[in-house]
């Protein structure tokens, strides 16, 4: 319980405490809420779920509502999945550095391959994903690659390790136009509850081609 103090403390702090003057439009920093689900259905099959609300600031003020599903199917057991997904995407964007906004509207189709393998005690994660995005009138492709890092922080043999870091980085490139369409680095601490349920509380930087942004990332992740 101590570890959950400590873990839960900051996280309401950060989220739900800070002040909406402390960022605004101009500022870079902002805040995801993310939930993340995985039903297995038997030994091969699974269905992926995630919810993601993107804030601009510490919450209220929207920047994208992201709703992604799909089905999956472990070539192994636990270490390399395929899956075939669909996304919808609502994005608020600013006009200029006017207070107004627009809404834009996006349906994604995406396939992904999943792979895991240990490193020690360290935990990898290879994924490839290529997606296929209707936004508004206008079809692109897209194709990302994700490398995960988990370290257990309490490693023990045979014994459960639930406090651990976890780090990321993600690249997306474009099919046409510029190829370099953003980059993500993220770094966290968690804590695993149970094989069913695990918090992340962590702090990720976004950066474009002329530009980036940086957000406080909360995430949950579910098996059931």
């Amino acid at each position: 319980m101590k570890h959950l103090k400590f873990i839960l403390c900051p996280v309401f702090f950060l989220v739900f405490m800070l002040p909406k003057t402390a960022f605004s439009q101009d500022s870079n920093l902002g805040n995801w809420l993310i939930y993340i689900g995985n039903k297995k259905l038997n030994e091969k099959w699974n269905i992926h779920n995630e919810v993601q609300y993107r804030n601009y600031d510490a919450i209220g003020d929207l920047e994208q509502l992201l709703l992604r599903t799909g089905l999956g199917y472990n070539l192994t057991e636990n270490n390399n999945n395929i899956l075939l997904g669909y996304g919808y995407i609502l994005s608020e964007n600013y006009i200029g550095n006017t207070d107004e906004k627009v809404s834009v509207n996006e349906h994604r189709i995406f396939q992904q391959f999943t792979t895991k393998q240990k490193v020690g005690k360290i935990g990898l994660s290879h994924r490839y994903r290529f997606e296929q995005r209707f936004v508004e009138d206008d079809f692109k492709l897209r194709f990302r690659y994700f490398l995960g890092i988990k370290i257990p922080l309490q490693y023990k043999e045979d014994e459960k390790n639930p406090l651990y870091l976890s780090a990321y980085n993600e690249i997306f490139l474009n099919t046409k136009t510029s190829v370099f369409d953003r980059n993500r680095v993220y770094g966290g601490l968690g804590y695993e509850f149970s094989k069913a349920l695990r918090l992340e509380l962590g702090y990720m930087n976004q950066f474009f081609e002329t530009s980036g942004r940086d957000q406080i990332n909360l995430i949950a992740f579910v098996n059931f």
